[in-house]
């Protein structure tokens, strides 16, 4: 048993993604309004993404920031990468738990509220140039 296990784990070493990325989790905005933002970004260069990030009006755009840089940072860190070569290769937002809550109307009746959270990745790569 153990054998197969040690098998597994080289198994899953050798396949694992080796680009550098960042994840926030449980972040408090609906995972909708962070992928109109994701979306605008997506394919840009590390540099070029940020700026766009810092002048966007919308809501998303600063937790997508943060990501952004924590990713960037890893990269550089962890994997001896240049800030200046790297582009966003993917970006997404998968939706997290939900809060719910409900607001008390007419007749005695509750009209429920979703508040939605999002878990925010963004994963960035070597420009090929």
């Amino acid at each position: 048993m153990a054998t197969r296990m040690r098998e597994k784990t080289a198994k899953r070493a050798a396949t694992a993604d080796k680009r550098p990325m960042a994840v926030a989790k449980y972040v408090r905005i609906s995972p909708s309004k962070v992928r109109i933002v994701l979306n605008v970004i997506r394919g840009k260069k590390y540099t070029e993404a940020a700026a766009i990030l810092e002048n966007m009006p919308n809501a998303g755009a600063s937790y997508i920031l943060k990501v952004l840089n924590s990713a960037a940072a890893n990269a550089e860190n962890n994997m001896g990468m240049n800030k200046a070569d790297l582009v966003v290769s993917e970006c997404f937002a998968d939706g997290g738990p939900v809060l719910k809550r409900f607001n008390p109307v007419s007749k005695g009746r509750a009209h429920s509220i979703k508040k939605r959270t999002s878990h925010i990745t963004v994963i960035l790569d070597a420009a090929n140039n």
